[in-house]
């Protein structure tokens, strides 16, 4: 299968249409950075015919209204719009927060002359405060009479998501199913809070790759679309796969979201024949919805907030799938590690420390820790055995110099494994965190 890249994002499918526009969902002159100005607040992304949606939602069990609402919608199968705002979560807003999300769906389905039933809907923010309805409203009709087919309204769709983000996250690729071109594009957005550990439904527990239970861990929101033709319980399903091996492998500072969405709009224009999960046809859709969930979760990781060095934690040799996860997220989420990976210290002694304390069985004498470039066959390793090898300091600080690396753990003890796309934690992290009470406005969700 040969992937080409195109741009134009959530655009690029046939029959996609988006825009952006700023209406003040969040005061002017609050917040941090760039967020203090006018930025774009709210998006609207539109097929010009229903489309086949699958979802993956936050665990959570602190969960906001507008994953309530696409959770309750999702049952309809077909949507045609997804209304998207940042600057607020609508999270921990009560019944007023419920009433508020139907509002924003029904609103932008009566704006568009769209039947009932045909709009989703997704906030990122800050938690706790009620939305400004006045305000969606005159965004939402803003954003309609905007929409367009362009890289510059896949551009502002892209932006009136970001939060924290200081760089926007969007990716397309085209190739061929059954002689066919078809297109798959998508925006995400995502700096802090990241930690996604998504379900279908947003009940526990989340899955592994192979439907196998997870153990469980700013808002990430992903929207993707295609003019593939692909039935509902296969795309979802395809989803599912390509969540568990991106979105779900992520982790910037080990917090799980109130808000974690992904949606994918199908629309079928390309018209393809539809196919089945493991058809030829199948499998190379799954590897090109992988492949944007993928570059979309790594954009995040790289642009995550105060991050200055992104690391790939592979652990091999795991009794148990269960094992290999919980390794690799102990080290991925350590405090300690992710301090030493800023200051370039190739402290394998907290990473064996991190090892020891999750949940998985691991043995002493067997652990091995090695480091490598990225996609890199040849390895330096730290420890062999539960030992030190002859590696000097200054081979490993080298190792652990680039911006990104790749950390290698094996257990010796099986042949499971586990993949985290993970960062280190900065002094900008914290400062950009721990806000000031004195100063309300520029305190985050």
């Amino acid at each position: 299968m040969t992937l080409k890249e195109i741009p134009g994002s959530i655009v690029a499918p046939l029959g996609f249409l988006a825009g952006g526009v700023f209406c003040d969902i969040k005061k002017l002159g609050t917040g941090k950075g760039s967020n203090k100005g006018q930025k774009r607040d709210l998006a609207l992304i539109v097929s010009e015919t229903p489309a086949t949606v699958a979802g993956m939602f936050t665990t959570n069990q602190v969960c906001a209204a507008p994953v309530k609402v696409c959770v309750e919608r999702m049952k309809q199968g077909m949507a045609q719009v997804v209304v998207v705002n940042s600057g607020n979560a609508n999270a921990c807003t009560g019944k007023q927060g419920m009433a508020d999300a139907r509002e924003m769906v029904s609103f932008s389905e009566k704006t568009l002359a769209l039947s009932p039933g045909r709009a989703l809907v997704g906030s990122t923010g800050r938690i706790g405060v009620t939305m400004p309805m006045d305000h969606i409203r005159a965004g939402i009709l803003e954003a309609a009479m905007e929409l367009g087919c362009t890289t510059a309204h896949a551009d502002r769709a892209t932006e009136a998501i970001m939060t924290s983000d200081t760089q926007p996250k969007q990716v397309a690729v085209e190739f061929k199913l059954g002689g066919r071109t078809v297109r798959i594009g998508g925006i995400c957005k995502g700096a802090g809070m990241i930690q996604p550990g998504m379900s279908a439904t947003g009940a526990r527990p989340a899955a592994l790759p192979g439907g196998r239970p997870q153990g469980l861990h700013a808002t990430m929101l992903g929207f993707i679309t295609t003019d593939a033709a692909v039935e509902r319980k296969v795309l979802q399903a395809m989803l599912e796969a390509a969540v568990a091996n991106s979105f779900n492998r992520i982790t910037v500072d080990g917090d799980m979201s109130t808000n974690d969405t992904v949606l994918v709009l199908a629309n079928g224009l390309a018209a393809n024949k539809k196919f089945g999960l493991n058809s030829p046809a199948g499998k190379i859709f799954q590897a090109a919805l992988t492949h944007v969930c993928l570059e979309l979760a790594k954009k995040i990781v790289r642009d995550g907030e105060g991050v200055h060095r992104v690391v790939t934690v592979r652990v091999n040799g795991a009794r148990t799938i269960q094992d290999a996860d919980a390794a690799a997220r102990a080290v991925a989420n350590s405090a300690l590690v992710k301090t030493s990976w800023h200051g370039g210290d190739p402290n394998w002694g907290r990473i064996i420390d991190a090892i020891g304390y999750s949940p998985a069985t691991v043995v002493e004498e067997k652990i091995d820790i090695g480091y490598a470039a990225p996609g890199a066959k040849k390895i330096l390793w730290s420890l062999r055995r539960g030992q030190p090898t002859k590696a000097t300091f200054k081979q490993l600080c080298a190792a652990v110099a680039p911006p990104e690396f790749e950390l290698h753990i094996n257990l010796n003890l099986g042949r499971a494994n586990a993949v985290m796309y993970a960062a280190d934690l900065t002094e900008e992290y914290v400062d950009f965190n721990k806000g000031d009470v004195g100063d309300p406005g520029s305190l985050g969700g």
